[in-house]
């Protein structure tokens, strides 16, 4: 079979196309990449999630490569993603994460992480994937040990979080371990500084309790259920590898990636950090409106975090993030990381004494009004229909009573209606379908957009 890798890895369904053969195949191909750029004096880290079989296939890849005369150091349990990607970083190793993410059970994942501790940029997936059943010539003696990655991640959070201010916070927590990699982390991280807090979920699942691994409402019911019922409450939790967060108001209401980067980007920036925010096509019009009346650079890139993961290490950021619930900051590394979202939320809270609806309604103040957001899949008989759509889209005019101010072609198209609308019109990446994606300042002019628009 041919594998591909998407914008954050290679995956597959278990047992179908993710076999042992194809992951042999991956290894080999990602060992080579490693051996013609590096050598086999560059180490190796492998890590897996919790997901069926992640454990067996990261054995099966670590001696691959152990054979293949690399250094191999092999997480002893369960890892995050973002806990890995900073070993990486600080020992200027490369690293191969065994995730499918937020994707259903049934899936499983391979991402590989250079030394930079970053998502692979397309260049160096396309040399990957290039790789694949070529012959690799390496005489080199190997070496495999396991390691606890946890300590040294630990000791760098103490760099980037203040958890004496986090020990003031008034508000209750509720952590929903969702079964995913970050049980065994982020409790461990409260408990170490004496932090209260309440769980659910909080053991292994191949099945993730029967839903899957993705902290969007859907998937929180339970959380949102107990947060309702609990006076004073915010609930927290994160995506199957841990790199993606989910936060949950005192109201029990999600409150959405992008009011959350927006204001972590206003706390921050208060904290004493400076730069730029990235963000992508795809987020939302509060983060440039925020960053405006802040005084703030924003750096937009097309939808995926090695996009956004790339611009943070070109430029001076304070904070990047993706409107689908991944962020990093300044001083960590250019990956997602839903743990550190998760306590920077609780300092913010803590350190300004207010609840997380307030600061939501200090956002709001700032920003002059809400953004409300909708979307509409367009589904169609095949993918030959697709670029005809973007090139009748590329050249409206106006959609209803509002005329287009600015195309961007980056991601399929996304269409400005002045500085508080927006309309982006985006190809699935594994079907024939469009998704359109609409943003503005009230309820009324949203549905006017979804009825103006003709594709």
């Amino acid at each position: 079979m041919d594998i591909t890798f998407g914008t954050d890895g290679w995956r597959a369904v278990l047992d179908k196309d993710f076999t042992e053969v194809n992951v042999e195949r991956v290894t080999r191909a990602i060992g080579k990449y490693v051996l013609d750029n590096f050598g086999t004096e560059k180490i190796i880290l492998v890590g897996y999630d919790p997901r069926k079989m992640a454990d067996v296939f990261a054995e099966q890849c670590a001696d691959i490569l152990k054979n293949l005369g690399f250094n191999v150091k092999l997480s002893s349990r369960v890892v995050p993603t973002p806990v890995l990607a900073y070993n990486a970083l600080i020992q200027n190793a490369c690293a191969i994460m065994f995730t499918a993410s937020h994707n259903p059970p049934e899936y499983l994942g391979m991402k590989f992480i250079p030394d930079y501790a970053g998502p692979a940029t397309s260049k160096i997936t396309d040399e990957i994937v290039a790789n694949i059943d070529k012959a690799i010539d390496s005489k080199a003696t190997g070496s495999l040990s396991k390691v606890d990655f946890a300590p040294k991640y630990y000791e760098h959070l103490e760099t980037l979080i203040d958890f004496s201010v986090i020990k003031n916070l008034k508000t209750n927590i509720i952590f929903d371990g969702l079964y995913s990699a970050s049980i065994g982390y982020f409790d461990k991280i409260l408990e170490n500084y004496n932090i209260p807090f309440q769980t659910l979920h909080m053991f292994h699942d191949v099945d993730f309790g029967g839903g899957m691994p993705d902290p969007k409402p859907r998937f929180l019911k339970e959380l949102i259920d107990k947060v309702k019922i609990s006076e004073n409450t915010i609930g927290l939790a994160n995506d199957g590898d841990a790199d993606r967060f989910g936060v949950i108001n005192e109201n029990g209401e999600y409150v959405s990636p992008n009011e959350i980067i927006a204001i972590l980007l206003k706390y921050l920036l208060q904290k004493g950090l400076s730069g730029s925010v990235v963000k992508t096509v795809g987020s939302s019009l509060l983060i440039d409106v925020v960053a405006k009346k802040l005084g703030v650079e924003v750096i937009e890139t097309a939808v995926g975090f090695k996009h956004v993961g790339e611009a943070m290490r070109l430029n001076k950021v304070i904070i990047g993030g993706e409107e689908s619930g991944g962020l990093s900051i300044g001083g960590h590394i250019p990956e997602k990381d839903g743990l550190l979202a998760n306590l920077l939320i609780l300092e913010a809270m803590a350190s300004e004494g207010k609840s997380l609806i307030e600061l939501q309604n200090d956002l709001y103040e700032l920003a002059g009004c809400r953004f409300y957001t909708d979307r509409i899949d367009l589904k169609l008989d095949n993918k030959d229909e697709i670029k005809p759509i973007l090139e009748k889209v590329k050249n409206f005019k106006s959609v209803g009573n509002y005329p287009v101010t600015e195309v961007d072609m980056r991601e399929g198209v996304k269409l400005n209606l002045g500085d508080k609308t927006k309309i982006l019109v985006r190809p699935s990446g594994t079907e024939p379908l469009l998704r359109i994606y609409f943003e503005t300042d009230s309820l009324e002019k949203l549905e006017e957009l979804k009825n103006s628009i003709e594709v």
